[in-house]
């Protein structure tokens, strides 16, 4: 039996909050969810996972087990998710019994680069020049419309840099079908870029809007590396980034949070790369350096409740670490937390592999480069330290 009518317009503290997704997101949220009182539940194939560890109930199963979404979400006062690439049939089962926020739909568009080109597309989103490739046969014309160098992408399910190949001639393409594994495509115009840059913003169950500025985002292996808050640009540009995502978060109805990930091009112009329906790894600083963190935030319109204040309370920077530091054993914490101005945070993961997100560090300092220095430097220790 399902209670798809006459939902709570808020969720108040002492409920129960389901998560789809378990990871480090999913950890952090739980984090924030726990310290105002709430119970959290988390579903998701493993155990022992980041968000498990912390939450009140870890729900192992398969997302496509839609039985068994349905006794998770029947247990929980709302649901939502820790990353999109939940199958849109699990936000639709649990929607059946409680509110799913952000809307399945949002999920449904940004977990495939297609519809989300479609998307952006059609709403009027400034995006590089991009074709559907559904096939090999379809790799070759598509090459010649938009010309060398150009980027093929995975349709689905692709993160970090996985799933892309960027093809230098025509003579490229049989290579760069097998390297994404042979699928569906989306094949992208190259863009050059001066720099990447995010916006993370939450919008309200009753259309307040609230953002975290724009973030400098320094990548490397094409994963991201260092995120510096407030990135220095001409005032006009700052201000169309934070305008685009609004319209983003507008157009899809949104209730949450989501992250919109732009490349700057040289010429100070702005495309948006990809959308992320949920807290993300360039806006972790906010858990620590501002008044609402993504993740309060995350909580705050999921339920209903007035969004929190995103100022600032100092600058700062946030540094990943990756499985790599773990490759002669365990990093020396105490050399990076020789720094009085660091916040360590480590997501409980098990196995450290060579570029897995084990956990990252925030660290304050006197300005933004400043605090990047630091992060840097505090990171660069523990490197020394393991080898």
């Amino acid at each position: 039996m399902t209670r798809s009518s006459g939902f709570r317009s808020t969720i108040a503290p002492g409920s129960t909050l389901g998560v789809l997704g378990s990871g480090q997101l999913g950890r952090m949220f739980a984090l924030s969810a726990r310290r105002m009182g709430y119970r959290v539940h988390t579903f998701s194939p493993g155990d022992d996972t980041p968000m498990g560890q912390v939450a009140d109930r870890e729900a192992v199963g398969d997302y496509q087990d839609l039985d068994a979404v349905a006794e998770f979400a029947s247990r929980v006062d709302v649901v939502t998710f820790e990353f999109e690439n939940v199958p849109f049939e699990a936000a639709a089962t649990a929607a059946e019994y409680v509110p799913v926020r952000p809307d399945g739909r949002v999920l449904h568009i940004a977990q495939h680069r297609q519809r989300e080109k479609d998307f952006l597309h059609g709403a009027g989103f400034p995006t590089a020049p991009f074709e559907h490739v559904p096939d090999r046969a379809t790799l070759t014309g598509a090459i010649e419309r938009l010309g060398t160098p150009c980027v093929l992408k995975t349709a689905g399910f692709g993160y970090d840099g996985k799933g892309q190949y960027v093809i230098k001639s025509p003579d490229e393409a049989d290579t760069a079908w097998a390297a994404i594994g042979a699928g569906e495509a989306v094949l992208e115009g190259f863009v050059d870029f001066d720099s990447e840059v995010s916006v993370i913003a939450a919008r309200g169950a009753d259309g307040a809007f609230a953002h975290y500025g724009v973030v400098e985002n320094r990548h490397r292996d094409h994963i991201l590396d260092v995120s510096i808050p407030d990135a220095v640009l001409d005032p006009a540009v700052a201000d169309e980034a934070i305008r685009i995502a609004r319209g983003v978060l507008e157009a899809l109805d949104v209730v949450g949070v989501l992250c919109v990930e732009f490349f700057l091009g040289r010429d100070g112009t702005l495309r948006v790369n990809e959308l992320a329906p949920r807290p993300h790894n360039s806006g972790h600083f906010s858990f620590d350096a501002c008044a609402t963190s993504q993740f309060e935030q995350q909580l705050r319109s999921v339920c209903g409740l007035p969004l929190g204040d995103t100022a600032r309370l100092a600058p700062s920077a946030m540094v990943n670490l990756l499985g790599d530091l773990w490759q002669d054993g365990t990093p020396d914490w105490t050399a990076a937390l020789a720094d009085p101005a660091l916040k360590l945070h480590l997501y409980g993961k098990g196995e450290a592999r060579p570029g897995r997100k084990m956990g990252h560090m925030t660290v304050f300092g006197d300005d933004r480069e400043d605090a990047a220095r630091r992060a840097v430097a505090a990171r660069d220790r523990l490197l020394r330290s393991s080898a």
